[in-house]
């Protein structure tokens, strides 16, 4: 019976540092490597319709909107 408070009380302490170390480096969630490439799905995209470049500059905006002090993006903008 310790061992597996003791092994629940390990998970939970892992789960909590990693949610810690996401929250502290205030970086965006980014997906795995190849994604919707591998699955054949890039095309279906509904922000960047496929196009890497048009993702980059999304994300480029996002980024100045974030420094000059926005704290909120709005999804549904088509810019």
């Amino acid at each position: 019976m310790v061992v597996f408070i003791f092994a629940f009380v390990a998970i939970a302490l892992v789960i909590v540092g990693m949610a810690l170390g996401a929250i502290v480096q205030n970086k965006p969630l980014k997906g795995s490597c190849g994604g919707l490439n591998n699955l054949g799905l890039k095309e279906g995209c509904e922000i960047c319709g496929g196009d890497d470049d048009a993702c980059k500059k999304e994300q480029e905006r996002q980024q100045r909107e974030a420094a000059a002090g926005d704290l909120a993006y709005d999804a549904t903008k088509r810019k």
